[in-house]
């Protein structure tokens, strides 16, 4: 089969003057492309490298794969980023790994995906999203404590841009513990990633994460605890600065360290989450476990797929898997689906 590659690859070169430093976090780098086409080759398919944008549009207009492997974040701060692959496949009547354009857009905004898994009867934090103010913020940041109040939220609580991934804009800082700090913390956000931000309730508890392959239903791949090193669990963010730094502030353990009845509990409402949205093939869920009730905090329906640093990865070699156990379930769950020989 001729399996094409979609993703979007980190630009080279500085910053631009004033980004933020985790403004590329969510692309790929050449590491994992050539593990993806390492595994696909080996399997004995021909595999090329689209990228994403107009150079995918081009290559799939001229000579369309038999399959897209997708994994392209898409550029941009729309909320809709992730949907354009699987979309310009649909058009084109092009089969694709992983999830469709729906799935992903609403995945992408948190806010959204927030109600649907309430809708779907899972529990998740208490929360409200603050739409930027147009302009540059001048104000005094009074008119934000009382802001905590009307939502009935109380703090600690945590700060997150609505549409982003891999930890991009989950900075350490984001945990907010005083009222002094939630005004300036949150006009930050704003303006580093010009997009609504989402206010939680800080579940202070155990981080995890459960990785899902397949459909109808779909398989876990086990469940992956982050137990922090340097901070007590009540002050733990699982952060773009511990991503960054893991070796020395996290350890990664897979079984997660949790009663059966709560690991149960937790791939429940990951599997609630991943048939509400619609998902498919592939996925990865983050909770907070408090007092035994798992918290649902987001699904990435395109999670990273980098064999030296993703989540995804290191959750599966720790269950005894290697990272060509992984491709290869990603693409008989797209070829099972597809009906493809």
């Amino acid at each position: 089969m001729r399996i094409g590659i979609a993703c979007t690859l980190k630009p080279g070169g500085p910053l631009p003057a004033g980004a933020p430093d985790d403004l590329h976090e969510e692309f790929d780098s050449p590491v994992t492309v050539k593990a993806i086409t390492d595994v696909l080759a080996a399997l004995g398919h021909t595999v090329e490298l689209l990228g994403d944008g107009r150079p995918f549009l081009e290559a799939v207009l001229k000579r369309p794969p038999d399959l897209v492997f997708n994994f392209a974040e898409g550029a941009g701060v729309s909320r809709s980023r992730e949907s354009r692959v699987p979309a310009v496949c649909e058009m084109l009547a092009i089969p694709y790994t992983g999830s469709d354009p729906l799935a992903l857009a609403v995945a992408l905004d948190k806010d959204m995906t927030r109600r649907v898994a309430e809708g779907a009867g899972v529990t998740v934090p208490k929360g409200i999203t603050l739409a930027p103010i147009p302009g540059d913020y001048d104000g005094t940041f009074d008119e934000f404590p009382p802001i905590l109040a009307e939502a009935g939220l109380a703090l600690p609580v945590i700060a997150k841009p609505t549409c982003e991934g891999s930890s991009k804009g989950i900075r350490n800082r984001c945990l907010i513990k005083t009222a002094a700090e939630f005004g300036p913390t949150v006009v930050e956000l704003w303006k580093n990633y010009q997009q609504p931000v989402l206010i939680e309730e800080f579940i202070a508890g155990d981080e995890v994460t459960i990785g899902l392959v397949g459909n109808d239903p779909p398989q876990s791949l086990g469940i992956m605890q982050m137990i922090p090193k340097q901070v007590p669990v009540t002050d733990f963010v699982y952060s773009l600065e511990v991503k960054r730094n893991w070796h020395d502030a996290v350890e990664y353990v897979a079984p997660a360290k949790l009663a059966p009845d709560v690991a149960r509990a937790v791939e429940a409402d990951a599997m609630a989450v991943f048939a509400a949205l619609g998902c498919r093939d592939i996925a990865r869920a983050d909770f907070r476990v408090r007092d035994g009730v798992p918290y649902f905090l987001e699904i990435n329906p395109l999670p990273g797929l980098n064999p030296e640093s993703s989540d995804l990865c290191y959750l599966v070699y720790r269950m005894g898997q290697q990272y060509p156990d992984l491709i290869r379930a990603i693409l008989d769950a797209a070829v099972q689906r597809c009906g493809l020989v």
